[in-house]
């Protein structure tokens, strides 16, 4: 190809190019969750596959025994065998990888994904397994103080994300927060400064959840009867132990600097 040839198919495909229809911008991903969040909602999906599909069922017997939470077995301490004795220290947190039914996962995976995901991107990932790990024994231990005794196992995540949802209300609701009245929508959104917990309580939109959810807790808990198709009643004791460990926990792992006025 000579000079001129060059030239002219040169010419050709930098119009053929201008000719093009302009591209529009792309839309976001379709599933934008933190990878922390799909990563644990992924092994909560495969624990509960596992244990209703796989498992038979003595073995998956066996793992409620040693893996989810029995007020029971701290009565008895002395007289626990080993591996009871044992699992009673780990049931603080193994407890919240087990669920007792479909719906029962489904909605707390929903809302992990939406307060959790808050906060795994506030905290990051090392910290925010961390703040789930304490508010499941915050919820274990509310649950302990107040079914001493009882033979019947506690199982479910709902205290773990209750501390999420604690977690992400010092924040989200915040002037430049991702739900505040005057909102961000990109990543610095998630880092906005807390209030102090008092000033945090001032804020309507704040209260008004709060009482939303401490009145849907306290009604399963009057009910004290099926919910979502599952059998057992709710644990709403360890629900709002996990909130309020989430609350308390908050500052010592906020990566943020506070406010300061």
């Amino acid at each position: 190809m000579n000079v001129y040839k060059f030239d002219e198919e040169r010419s050709r495909r930098e119009q053929a190019e201008k000719q093009k229809p302009p591209r529009g911008p792309s839309g976001p991903p379709a599933f934008n969750l933190p990878d922390v969040i799909v990563w644990t909602g992924g092994i909560l999906i495969a624990v509960h596959l596992f244990r209703t599909f796989i498992l038979p069922g003595g073995w998956d017997q066996m793992i409620i025994r040693y893996f989810a939470f029995w007020p029971v077995k701290y009565t008895i301490l002395p007289s626990l065998s080993a591996p009871d004795l044992i699992s009673s220290l780990w049931a603080f947190v193994t407890y919240s990888l087990l669920h007792g039914g479909a719906m029962h996962i489904i909605f707390n995976l929903l809302w992990m994904a939406i307060f959790g995901s808050a906060v795994a991107r506030r905290f990051g990932v090392g910290r925010f397994l961390l703040f789930s790990a304490l508010c499941s024994v915050g919820g274990a231990l509310a649950h302990l103080a107040t079914h001493w005794g009882e033979p019947v196992p506690m199982i479910g995540a709902s205290a773990a994300i209750s501390g999420q949802m604690a977690a992400a209300i010092r924040f989200v609701f915040e002037l430049g927060g991702p739900l505040g009245a005057i909102r961000r929508s990109d990543r610095a959104a998630y880092f906005v400064p807390a209030q102090p917990l008092a000033d945090c309580f001032r804020n309507q939109q704040v209260l008004v959840f709060v009482a939303v959810w401490f009145g849907l807790n306290l009604f399963f808990g009057i009910m004290s009867g099926p919910v979502a198709g599952q059998p057992a009643s709710v644990a709403w004791q360890a629900h709002i132990g996990g909130f309020v460990a989430g609350l308390a926990l908050f500052p010592f792992l906020d990566p943020v600097p506070r406010r300061r006025f």
